[in-house]
């Protein structure tokens, strides 16, 4: 299987972040857990919107839909550099860094 697909896209609730001209610019999905919580994957924008909050509303609006969903914490694996990002919107690293297609990843919390 290709690293860009896993086969959950059709399990997932898919976000994305809109301009004022209707583009798209950013992308998100929540996937429910075996376990019942629900794990944020995919976040991406496009390279000349970041720095522009783009990523943060999209994390605030599916952290609104989880929460009107009746989840009370949100899961995420952050790649290392990203860290900053959502440790500033609250979450904590959970764990020891792991490898997800060749690249460093830590597993984040964040209790809505």
């Amino acid at each position: 299987m290709d690293v860009d697909t896993d086969g959950h896209d059709g399990e997932c609730e898919h976000f994305i972040a809109r301009v004022e001209d209707g583009r798209g610019v950013g992308t998100a999905r929540l996937r429910r857990l075996k376990d019942g919580h629900v794990k944020v994957e995919r976040v991406a924008v496009l390279p000349n919107w970041r720095g522009e909050g783009i990523g943060e509303a999209l994390m605030t609006g599916l952290e609104a839909h989880a929460r009107r969903a009746g989840h009370d914490r949100v899961l995420l694996a952050s790649q290392i550099q990203a860290l900053g990002f959502y440790e500033r919107l609250g979450y904590q690293v959970e764990g020891p860094m792991f490898m997800d297609a060749g690249i460093p990843h830590r597993r984040m919390l964040k209790y809505l």
